[in-house]
């Protein structure tokens, strides 16, 4: 089994690889199109959720958890999650939440051994938090920004982000434990 984990392992840092090589090919043939058919299709392949919840707190769902990368770069996350944001807040102001709670709760499968969960902390997540702050927060540093990472179990593997004034987490810290599987409901910003 270990070895066969190893192996897993290594496939999928090169496929990491691979995937961030082919994603620049279309370019080098000179078609005008080529980056936009690119952008289609990193949206397609990695749903990004993005919304406010009814209590109009800041939230996304990426559909997988932010593994902690040995080697290599953080650019599939940059690219996904940044066209999403664009895309999202395209012809509507960023918000900014002042001082506020920036959540990471990483939802894991319930079959999922103990043993694969993984740390919280890691440079996706940094990268996830720059991303996030360009959009909705001031900045992520500790002056206007505080976080908050907890683990809770689903049907399925995914991140959810939530950005909460710092007065209302602990109605968020409340809340929490009674989230729908899928995750809470998220709407359109208004205008």
């Amino acid at each position: 089994m270990t070895e066969a984990y190893e192996s897993a392992l290594r496939l999928e840092e090169t496929s990491e690889k691979a995937v961030l090589l082919t994603r620049v090919l279309p370019a080098y043939t000179g078609n005008p199109k080529a980056r936009l058919e690119v952008e289609n299709l990193i949206k397609l392949s990695i749903p990004v959720e993005i919304g406010f919840t009814e209590g109009n707190w800041f939230s996304l769902r990426i559909p997988a958890l932010l593994p902690k990368k040995d080697s290599g770069s953080v650019d599939y996350i940059r690219s996904s999650l940044y066209l999403a944001m664009r895309d999202f807040f395209m012809g509507v102001p960023p918000v900014r939440y002042g001082d506020a709670v920036l959540i990471y709760r990483h939802v894991y499968a319930r079959d999922r051994p103990e043993r694969k969960k993984r740390d919280h902390d890691n440079i996706e997540v940094n990268m996830v938090s720059d991303i996030v702050a360009m959009y909705v927060l001031p900045d992520d540093g500790p002056s206007v920004c505080s976080h908050y990472y907890c683990s809770a179990q689903g049907s399925f593997d995914r991140t959810e982000v939530y950005v909460v004034p710092q007065d209302e987490f602990p109605d968020w810290l409340k809340q929490e434990k009674q989230m729908p599987d899928k995750g809470v409901k998220l709407h359109e910003p208004q205008v």
